[in-house]
């Protein structure tokens, strides 16, 4: 395997860390914590983070030449998904899968 092989499929380990995480936080975490958790901005973040993770996990497992691309938006969304969950309860684990991804994402760019 290739340095180029091991670093996508830590990448697509980490887009489909990245989507459980975001998924699960919000469905499960921030709709019962409400208040700033289900703050509509922040809630649709981590809802197309959540998507951009999986397309992007999707593309790169398809063998998709183009993933790339798609790994820069993602990379984009986490860090801003990232930017939104600082700072609220509850919310470190999906923070730093979302950090771990955008890392992961922006060498496949």
């Amino acid at each position: 395997m290739t340095s180029t092989d091991v670093d996508m499929e830590q990448c697509i380990s980490r887009c489909l860390e990245c989507y459980r995480s975001c998924l699960q936080t919000a469905s499960q975490h921030c709709l019962e914590a409400g208040g700033a958790h289900v703050e509509p901005d922040h809630f649709r973040l981590m809802m197309a983070c959540a998507e951009i993770c999986r397309a992007a996990a999707h593309t790169m497992l398809i063998g998709v030449e183009q993933h790339g691309r798609v790994c820069a938006a993602c990379a984009q969304l986490c860090k801003a998904c990232a930017e939104s969950c600082a700072g609220l309860d509850g919310m470190d684990e999906c923070e730093q899968a979302c950090r771990q991804c955008a890392q992961a994402c922006e060498k496949m760019t």
